[in-house]
């Protein structure tokens, strides 16, 4: 059994990765951190509740960090609708968050017993780099680290270099892919072309099945904001794909290990730097130790086997 923090800003995509790695015998979700970015702390934590509640998932929920270390807040309610969830949220659940800060919880999981606990972060990064200010030993004490966020080859999506949650929180990002932690960067690079496509959402709107049935539902707000941009009713898998990749690495079919830094003045703000040097060679650097960058997968195995988990 393998046990993961997750760490989200859940929103639309976010919910449907939480609900797809529910999915896997061998993983259980053991406490979730909220954080800023699709909406605020509070209100993800609130969608994490729903979303374990429809999952059966009886596991701890903190609200982390509300802002940014030294940025202005910002929210994505065009993107997620103002709830988050596409502005048909299911009814609240009756349980609350813990009296717990993300990055409290983080710590003390982690510490309980080194080696146990993966981190799944779907959001920005303000609770780990929060964390690892707490507990320095953070990256002896934690298993691995899977990031969706950043991407290897410069493209953005928040501006031309700088993908959202990297975006959010530059600094903290930068502390972050600074630690020694075993980290994977799942970036747009790979998650902008695994896609849903019309015929895959008409699988979803089709099925009965709980986890199905509210992922179509929520999409309908995301779809209308990615026609915007593409002109068709197809969205990427940024968050389920990060999923996917911790609950079965055999999706990877291509990455590199490399150092990673983050821009932070304003031309190059939350853009990821990705020593590629590495990868052709041996390079004789002071850097921490690399992380894996993912660049290939399979992309149409894992579109298919989410789509089966959900019920679709």
């Amino acid at each position: 059994m393998r046990d993961v923090i997750l760490d989200v800003d859940m929103g639309i995509d976010d919910a449907i990765a939480a609900m797809y790695l529910t999915t896997f015998a061998e993983v259980r979700i053991a406490a979730a951190g909220t954080v800023h970015g699709n909406v605020d702390a509070a209100g993800a934590a609130r969608n994490v509740l729903r979303v374990f509640d429809l999952c059966d998932i009886d596991a701890p929920v903190a609200i982390g960090a509300a802002r940014p270390l030294v940025r202005d807040l910002h929210l994505a309610p065009e993107v997620h609708g103002a709830d988050g969830l596409g502005n048909v949220a299911p009814p609240a659940s009756s349980r609350e968050p813990s009296g717990e800060s993300a990055p409290e919880q983080l710590v003390r999981l982690a510490r309980s017993d080194p080696g146990r606990y993966e981190i799944l972060a779907t959001g920005p990064l303000t609770n780990l780099a929060v964390a690892l200010v707490l507990e320095p030993r953070l990256p002896e004490l934690v298993r691995a680290v899977t990031i969706m966020g950043g991407a290897a080859h410069g493209v953005g999506n928040m501006t031309p270099l700088a993908e959202a949650n990297i975006w959010h929180d530059p600094e903290a990002a930068r502390l972050v892919f600074a630690a020694t932690w075993p980290l994977t960067m799942v970036g747009l690079d790979v998650t902008n072309v695994t896609r849903l496509e019309e015929q895959d959402l008409a699988r979803l709107g089709r099925s009965p099945a709980p986890r199905a049935a509210l992922a179509g539902r929520i999409l309908v707000h995301y779809l209308d904001f990615y026609e915007m941009i593409t002109s068709r009713r197809v969205c990427p898998l940024h968050d389920p794909l990060a999923a996917g990749i911790l609950a079965d690495p055999t999706l990877v079919t291509r990455s590199l290990d490399a150092e990673i830094s983050v821009g932070l003045d304003e031309a190059s703000r939350g853009m990821t730097i990705v020593d590629r040097r590495r990868d052709g060679g041996p390079v004789a650097t002071d850097a921490p130790a690399a992380h894996r960058v993912v660049t290939e997968v399979d992309g149409r195995r894992f579109v298919e086997d989410l789509l089966t988990r959900l019920g679709a």
